[in-house]
């Protein structure tokens, strides 16, 4: 083993300014850029009040997962926890439905941008830009983890760039300050039916869209296992969430409704960003926000398969995926993991094709709940570990504020937030999918326990 490899056999490769640029925004995609013109649109202005909220509950969540990480880096980040502090089915569980997302995600972004690049280029059918724009990531994600860092830290910088310029634009036309804008000013936030105009039921809608836009946050615990200070830059990534989701998420929407109304037809129709450009008179805004997104998308699963790829691995390490997907090549990359992640991403395209529409939408609506499951299972885990280590007398290097208060507070609103879902006809099948997936998941997991067990006893009673 080199001396740049860790103990599990992955390269610890990435360098300090990859994992902080994953961990400014190595995640925003689509969501924020287009998606957030969606919730807008049903919410109003209070969709502030979703952001927020939604984005309180992921830096708690941060808080919570980061003090496990730092004590016991690994590339299995929750589920690991999950498997020491819960038992052996929740880390298999929550690690498989964990992969699942993001296989699903590699297929949705990969065709996101295959959309982009076929209007720029109507000659080449979508399909063919889906498949080129995986198989490409997929071999820089063969390679080296550094190819992944160098890729995201680019793709992340843009993004940041874009954000930061669009911040400055908008803050410059609600001043009066901005040539050519048709919009100034911050009467948007009341002048339109008021700040609250679809009541608080709306609100609750629009966070249940936005956290899933937060999903991917936790990312930075899996890549720090992959870089020579796992420890230090945890703790930079998650003291630092607060004021990203406050400057990117907040500062950003913010300014969308406060210059547009938040009835106006293009918030739903072409998304936040490029509806607001247009307003300030900017050319070519729709050329730009494409381009963006572009970047955004591309990243986002330039992640995912980076992300299914290593918990396949930390999976295959524990016993609880084929041993296959546990091997490295020379530079500590898990190729066998990665290729299998992408494979199943195209067995879910090619089920898209042939399976009936409805098949196909249940699969992609369990994914929706994953989310929350993560986060209640990170609660859940941090909240046993610490007790554990409290009751040993074991120093703690990073604590959770407010301890247990604030994470029973969390688990409490998890489970609420959940059981408001099972109740509201929009939510109701992520739930019900979810339920059902996470039941077949955990019953593969007591057979592989059972058989474990029966492998132990038969070599006892060789011995």
């Amino acid at each position: 083993m080199s001396n740049t490899q860790s103990s599990n056999g992955l390269e610890q490769g990435l360098k300090p300014r990859h994992v902080t640029m994953l961990s400014i925004a190595g995640v925003i995609g689509a969501g924020l850029f287009v998606g957030s013109g969606h919730a807008i649109a049903a919410a109003g202005p209070a969709v502030l009040l979703a952001y927020a909220a939604a984005g309180t509950l992921v830096v708690l969540v941060m808080r919570m997962l980061a003090e496990m990480a730092i004590a016991s880096p690994d590339t299995g980040s929750f589920s690991t926890y999950a498997d020491r502090a819960i038992g052996h089915w929740a880390g298999f569980t929550i690690g498989w439905l964990y992969w699942w997302f993001w296989v699903l995600v590699i297929p949705l972004e990969a065709n996101a941008a295959a959309t982009i690049l076929h209007a720029w280029f109507p000659g080449v059918a979508i399909w063919a830009f889906t498949l080129v724009i995986t198989l490409l990531l997929t071999v820089t994600n063969l390679f080296s983890v550094k190819n992944y860092g160098e890729f995201e830290f680019w793709f992340a910088l843009v993004k940041v760039v874009a954000i930061i310029g669009f911040i400055i634009l908008g803050v410059l036309a609600i001043f009066g300050f901005l040539p050519g804008s048709q919009v100034s000013g911050v009467s948007h936030l009341f002048d339109t039916q008021g700040f609250l105009p679809n009541g608080m039921g709306a609100v609750l809608a629009a966070m249940l869209t936005t956290m899933f836009s937060f999903m991917g946050t936790e990312i930075v615990t899996i890549a720090a296992a992959e870089s020579k200070n796992p420890g230090q830059q945890i703790s930079k990534a998650t003291n630092s969430v607060i004021w990203r989701i406050g400057l990117f998420y907040l500062v950003s929407i913010f300014l969308v409704v406060a210059l547009v109304p938040w009835n106006d037809a293009g918030l739903a129709q072409v998304g936040s960003y490029q509806t607001v450009l247009d307003r300030m008179g900017i050319p070519n805004a729709k050329l730009i926000v494409d381009l963006v997104v572009l970047v955004a998308v591309t990243s986002c699963l330039n992640s995912a398969l980076y992300t299914a790829s290593r918990m396949l691995f930390s999976l295959g390490n524990r016993g609880d995926a084929p041993a296959v997907a546990k091997i490295t090549n020379n530079s500590g990359t898990p190729y066998w993991a990665v290729i299998l992640s992408t494979a199943a991403a195209f067995l879910a395209v090619f089920a898209n094709y042939v399976a009936p529409a409805a098949v196909f939408e249940f699969l992609l609506a369990s994914s929706g709940a994953i989310a929350l499951l993560v986060y209640l299972v990170i609660a859940v885990s941090q909240l046993r570990m610490r007790q554990k280590r409290m009751a040993v007398g074991e120093k703690i290097a990073f604590k959770m504020w407010l301890f247990p208060g604030l994470t029973y507070a969390v688990i409490v609103f998890i489970v609420g937030v959940l059981t408001i879902m099972l109740f509201q006809e929009a939510h109701r099948v992520e739930i019900l999918a979810t339920g059902l997936l996470s039941i077949l998941v955990v019953a593969a997991g007591l057979l592989v326990a059972r058989r474990r067990k029966l492998e132990k006893r038969a070599a006892v009673v060789l011995t």
